[in-house]
């Protein structure tokens, strides 16, 4: 087995393992040694990757981003002309950040918890600026593509996407929300910032 694919099932081992922990038992009663048995993985495999907890939490979020953005890169390689096909793939992710249950919620609340944290401030900016990247590369390769109109702003709008989305997220960690904005909402509001009439 070659060196790289070894790093890979290491590092899923690791990722599923946490996230499964995350649905058991929350992200503030996980240890390391629930992570090591889990995973079955030993001390010095986690932290040839990480150096802590948050780290493999922080993971966890950059994992979610980049399989959202593959499968919208899969999707336009396929329908490169069009919007609704590569924009579906975005839509299919957008119910979760309503979920009280999804991992990557849950992550970015506990991370927020500790922004103080210098090693977690840092981690939470390499989310916001990668996301906010994405979001705009999303944006920017629709208007490559004609399908998007270059009038969008895809900075401002990125940013904004990324925003309302933090904010999908934190706020699903609320008990009984009552929510009038739901990712139905959010979905029409892509649509309408970057198809205008």
């Amino acid at each position: 087995m070659k060196q790289e694919e070894r790093r890979f099932q290491t590092r899923n081992r690791l990722l599923e393992a946490t996230k499964a922990l995350i649905h058991e038992k929350g992200c503030h009663s996980i240890t390391m040694k629930d992570i090591m048995e889990k995973s079955q993985l030993s001390k010095g495999a986690i932290f040839h990757y990480v150096k802590s907890k948050d780290e493999i939490f922080a993971l966890v979020l950059q994992e979610r981003l980049e399989e959202t953005n593959q499968r919208f890169m899969a999707e336009v390689e396929v329908n490169e002309k069009t919007f609704a096909g590569p924009m579906h793939k975005i839509m299919l992710s957008l119910s979760s950040l309503e979920a009280s249950n999804e991992v990557t919620n849950m992550v970015l609340v506990y991370l927020l918890g500790k922004e103080n944290e210098p090693a977690v401030a840092e981690v939470l900016q390499r989310f916001y600026e990668r996301s906010v990247q994405l979001s705009r590369t999303w944006i920017v390769t629709g208007q490559q593509h004609g399908v998007i109109p270059q009038s969008v702003n895809a900075d401002k709008t990125a940013e904004m996407f990324v925003l309302i989305s933090i904010g999908m997220r934190v706020r699903s960690s609320f008990p009984a929300i009552s929510a009038s904005f739901t990712s139905a909402d959010f979905s029409d509001l892509i649509v309408n910032q970057l198809q205008p009439e």
